[in-house]
């Protein structure tokens, strides 16, 4: 075991979400001096920042969750399908009470930097409030979806009304009723939003850019005999996400969309789009996120649903998406969110051909129109995946950042949970890991690291490094899996995060592992059973003059 008399832990993990909680106990159960620091007053992650009205998980309460702790699955208790925002957040802090996570736990313990000490192979992680730990082990917990972004829009510091910005909402709410809102941004933050304040607001104005593909559901309160079958059925539960592609414990597609009928097609679309959620995108045909012709055929449907349901033509029209297929973007789930446009008082304003001018001091202008308000909210997104990893300075060998290795040679990973110059960093949900539902590879990613740091422990390993040559690999790897998708082609169409085109300047390169969660999982295991080759690099021997 690794001497610990010169270091104040064997782990830190940056993060006190679901990745930062599932790190704690796996590292904790291996004897792994293991400290979560946290920059927010409070446990959750992305769950305790965003706290938007309808902010809620758009997979379903049977997967969203962990499997590993029995006491935990025998004694909460979920009570919606989605559950909500305030309902995960009371989960994960039950969770940190029950395993008794919260004594190895420090909030309001922002991270300005991690420096990596070559001499002593350690890291150092210096803390806004001039605290300096040091550390074997450093994880990244800090989530894929943190880093906020506001729209480069001129104008904006001179709004006199009141500005928020879902990922940093007031805690104490905000008393929208009766005013003029207007909403920027309908990614998966706007598409919950809507719904819920539009019966409040006086006046909604909603300005879109880029209509979505949103696969509308119902929210059903989860009944006693639920949790009963679910508590009987977690493992397999379980083990039907992690072999799932997209880590959902949904049934596999058995036809393409192109080998059916037109009736049977239209029958299984519509049996899959009444069922709601991700079962539309995943359970009715094995090609709607490979093929193009599947994926225009379940777009045309969602346009033919969007026309139903929105009673104005125009509006719908406008709502429809036309300038990229299904799966271009990353599928929402919507809890009334057509239906919304229904209120005479919600206004959509198509910002695609007229775009926003500037923000005034009364409001928002759309080309040489004024729309005044009382309120904006920006539902703008993130810099997705790997926006909280260059937000601050993660110092690897030769003192060179993280940030200044992407910006010179791409994005470079061995599996999104290693890098060259960076030992013994390690990164919970990193980029090119898998386009999933999160919760499976935050717990399996948490189970691989504590055997791999176990090994290393046993094996007296001073590090682990990924080769260069596991990163080659492995980039390579993510660009020709993402380019077998639609998500490809239409990804660059609609802008999409996971392409990094949301992003002004951003390179354009796959964020995610699009070849499946089961077989990011196996490559997974073939390191780990090939005694983790790839990641014992062996920095080459300077050569004294």
């Amino acid at each position: 075991m690794t001497d610990q008399s010169t270091r104040d832990y064997d782990a830190i993990v940056i993060g006190a979400g679901f990745s930062g909680l599932a790190m704690l106990h796996h590292l904790r159960e291996i004897g792994l001096r293991t400290l979560v620091v946290d920059g927010e007053d409070g446990i959750g992650g992305t769950w305790w920042v965003n706290r938007y009205p309808g902010v809620r998980t758009d997979s379903e309460y049977s997967y969203y969750s962990f499997s590993f702790s029995k006491e935990v699955r025998d004694e909460w208790t979920w009570t919606e399908r989605y559950p909500s925002g305030d309902e995960v957040l009371s989960y994960l802090n039950f969770v940190a009470d029950r395993l008794d996570l919260r004594k190895d736990i420090r909030l309001n313990a922002r991270v300005d930097s991690a420096v990596y000490d070559e001499a002593a192979n350690t890291w150092t992680v210096n803390l806004a409030d001039g605290t300096h730990l040091t550390t074997k082990y450093l994880v990244s917990g800090m989530g894929v979806l943190s880093q906020a972004v506001y729209p480069d829009i001129p104008g904006i510091e001179t709004f006199r009304g009141e500005k928020y910005h879902t990922a940093q909402w007031p805690r104490a709410g905000v008393d929208l009723a009766g005013k003029r809102v207007g909403l920027i941004g309908l990614g998966a933050s706007g598409i919950q939003i809507v719904p819920v304040i539009a019966s409040e607001v006086g006046e909604f104005f909603v300005f879109q850019r880029t209509p979505n593909f949103v696969v509308e559901t119902n929210n059903d309160k989860v009944a006693e005999e639920d949790m009963a079958w679910l508590r009987a059925n977690y493992d397999a539960v379980y083990e039907k996400a992690a072999n799932h592609p997209f880590g959902v414990a949904m049934e596999p597609a058995e036809h393409s969309a192109l080998e059916v009928s037109e009736e049977e097609r239209r029958r299984i679309f519509e049996g899959k789009w009444n069922e709601g959620g991700f079962h539309f995108a995943n359970e009715c045909f094995t090609d709607l996120a490979t093929n193009h012709e599947a994926s225009e055929l379940a777009s045309e449907f969602i346009r033919s649903k969007i026309h139903e349901i929105v009673k104005d033509p125009e509006k719908a029209e406008l709502l429809s998406p036309r300038t990229y297929s299904f799966n271009g973007k990353r599928v929402p789930t919507g809890h009334g969110y057509y239906n919304a446009f229904n209120h005479e008082h919600v206004h959509l304003i198509d910002t695609a051909t007229t775009p926003i001018t500037r923000i005034s001091e009364k409001g928002i202008v759309v080309g040489d129109t004024e729309h005044e308000l009382d309120v904006i909210i920006f539902a703008t997104g993130f810099d997705a995946m790997t926006g909280t990893l260059t937000n601050i300075d993660i110092v690897g060998r030769g003192g060179r950042t993280l940030r200044e290795k992407w910006a010179a040679e791409g994005l470079k990973s061995n599996l999104g949970i290693n890098a060259n110059g960076f030992p013994n960093f390690f990164m919970s949900l990193g980029p090119q890991t898998p386009y999933s539902n999160l919760i499976v590879p935050i717990q399996l990613g948490a189970q691989w690291l504590q055997r791999a740091l176990k090994w290393a422990e046993e094996n007296d390993i001073p590090y682990f490094e990924a080769t260069p040559e596991s990163e080659e690999w492995w980039r390579a790897e993510t660009e020709r899996t993402g380019r077998l998708t639609v998500m490809y082609t239409e990804g660059k169409k609609a802008k999409a995060w996971f392409l990094g085109e949301n992003i002004p300047g951003k390179p354009e390169e796959f964020q995610v592992y699009m070849g499946g969660g089961q077989v990011y999982q196996q490559h997974c295991r073939d390191l780990e059973e090939s005694g983790y080759a790839a990641l014992l690099y062996r920095q080459p021997a300077t050569v004294q003059a």
